[in-house]
Formats: C-alpha cells, sequence, structure tokens
C-alpha cells in the first residue's frame, strides 16, 4: 500500500495541475457519488493527511479518496491520450482546460463537505508528515505510542491511530537506522520520539525526490536499508536480511529487519 510520502507527492501533483482551475469534465465512477456533479466548480487546492488525499472546492464540498494498495491518480494533458481515461479500473476524472487528472484503482472515494472532512480521519493519529508534528503532533503520537504497552514496536509504528502515514517500508526502515529489534515491546523503546522522527526524516526525503519510480525500487529493494532485501546482505554489517511478519492473519505485514543489526539483545528498556 502506499505510504505517506507517495500521497504527500500525489497531492502536490493534484494541486499543481488543478489548483484554480475551473473543472470542464467531472466523473465519479462509484456508485455512493455516481450522480454528484462537480463540473463547473473551482479546485482550490489539494492536501493530503496520512494516506487519504482530500481536492476541496469552491462550493463546499471536498472529494476524499484512499488509494488502497494498488490506486493512483496520474495527470496528463487534457485532449491528450492519456487523458482519455477509457480504462475499466478508472474511478475519477477531473479535468480543465489543460490538464486532466485519473483516478485509476482508487480504494476508497467520498464527496463531503470540506467542514465534514475531520469525521473521516478523526480516527487517526497525527500525520507524521504534517507541518506540525514535530510540536503539537509528536506529543500525542507519543501518548498513543505509550499505550500500546506490551505491542511489538513494528505493530505500534502500523498503528494508523497512533501516527498516520507509515506502511511497511517506512516502518522498516526506521527500525533498522534506530537498530531496533522489531518484536521491542513498545514500552521497552528507549527513544520513541527519536523513532517517529527518523520515520519522517526518511519520509520527507522521499517526498522531495526526483525519482519517478522510487515507490517501486523500494518495494524491490533498489533504495532501501532492508525492505524488499530478503537474503541479500545488510549494507551496514553484510548479514543477510531476514524477513518477519506483524501482526496476525489476516491483517498480517511483512516486516525485513537485519538480525545482525537488529537482534533482541539490542534492546534496551527505558530507565
Amino acid at each position: 500500500m502506499p505510504e505517506g510520502d507517495i500521497l504527500k507527492r500525489t497531492a502536490r501533483s493534484l494541486d499543481r495541475a488543478l489548483t484554480g482551475s475551473v473543472l470542464v469534465r467531472a466523473e465519479l465512477r462509484w456508485p455512493s457519488a455516481a450522480s454528484v456533479d462537480l463540473t463547473g466548480t473551482t479546485v482550490i487546492g489539494t492536501e493530503s493527511y496520512g494516506k487519504h488525499v482530500f481536492t476541496r472546492f469552491d462550493d463546499g464540498r471536498s472529494l476524499h479518496t484512499h488509494l488502497r494498495m494498488d490506486g493512483s491518480w496520474q495527470i496528463a494533458r487534457t485532449g491528450s491520450a492519456g487523458s482519455s481515461a477509457r480504462g475499466p479500473f478508472v474511478r475519477a476524472v477531473l479535468a480543465s482546460t489543460d490538464w486532466t487528472a485519473v483516478g485509476d484503482r482508487l480504494g476508497m472515494l467520498d464527496v463531503v463537505a470540506t467542514r465534514d472532512e475531520h469525521t473521516l480521519i478523526a480516527h487517526l493519529g497525527p500525520d507524521v508528515l504534517g507541518d506540525a508534528f514535530p510540536t503539537a503532533g509528536l506529543p500525542v503520537a507519543l501518548e498513543r505510542f505509550a499505550d500500546r504497552g506490551s505491542t511489538p514496536v513494528a505493530e505500534v509504528l502500523l498503528d494508523q491511530t497512533v501516527v498516520a502515514g507509515l506502511g511497511t517500508i517506512y516502518m522498516a526502515e526506521s527500525l533498522f537506522v534506530r537498530r531496533l529489534w522489531p518484536w521491542t515491546a513498545g514500552r521497552d523503546v528507549a527513544d520513541p520520539a527519536s523513532l517517529l522522527m527518523t520515520a519522517r526524516v526518511l519520509m520527507e526525503r522521499s517526498v522531495v525526490a526526483q525519482h519517478p519510480t522510487a515507490t517501486g525500487d523500494d518495494r524491490r529493494g533498489l533504495t532501501t536499508w532492508v525492505h524488499g532485501r530478503l537474503r541479500q546482505p545488510c549494507r551496514r554489517c553484510g548479514t543477510p536480511v531476514a524477513v518477519g511478519q506483524a501482526r496476525a492473519a489476516p491483517m498480517q505485514r511483512p516486516v525485513f529487519y537485519c538480525p545482525g543489526c537488529q537482534g533482541p539483545a539490542r534492546v534496551s528498556r527505558r530507565a
């Protein structure tokens, strides 16, 4: 599933392409929104929150989308082949005279009053990439982190009610950078603030990356420390990278880690 960095980049692409433009074409191929007409509205901006995207219009409505596992938003010149949006899995089309945004295989779609956006994300923790995360968001995330007690730290990081936007890639990468065994009890993590800020820094680097296929590279292990690098030598110590599991079936997630750099012996309980 795309993580917060990809959603941040997606929102920025939509924002650059459509903000300030009047929609000349608006199609929502979604059962609960099929009758909604956004044609003629002006796009006033697009922002992400964790793994959610909100595109806002001047009539007080917002389009909320979530990519789930396979979704994407693609931008094409209006009138080009890419703007035709004829694919069987296209779920949304937003077009100005210049640019067309095509939402393919979207996993979630709602149209709500902009003032009610919070009702869709109220259950989530602070957005790890939010501007206010280092100040207002981090204390909230740390309080929720502490509430998880004996839950393995890998699972705490994946819990969107603790912090929004993290997934399997940056969970694994952050734990590697901090040399933490993924099954350390959350209460035994000596410095959870540094762990969460490490995740933020790693994701921020991806947001500003110019490589358009960074997500694919991450999943293949070409640009990561451990994620997607099963049995390949650790870039730090040379030990073959291993993979374990977080959560029980059917919600299980892979956890890539280095047994040499992140073994259980490295766990240090908070004083």
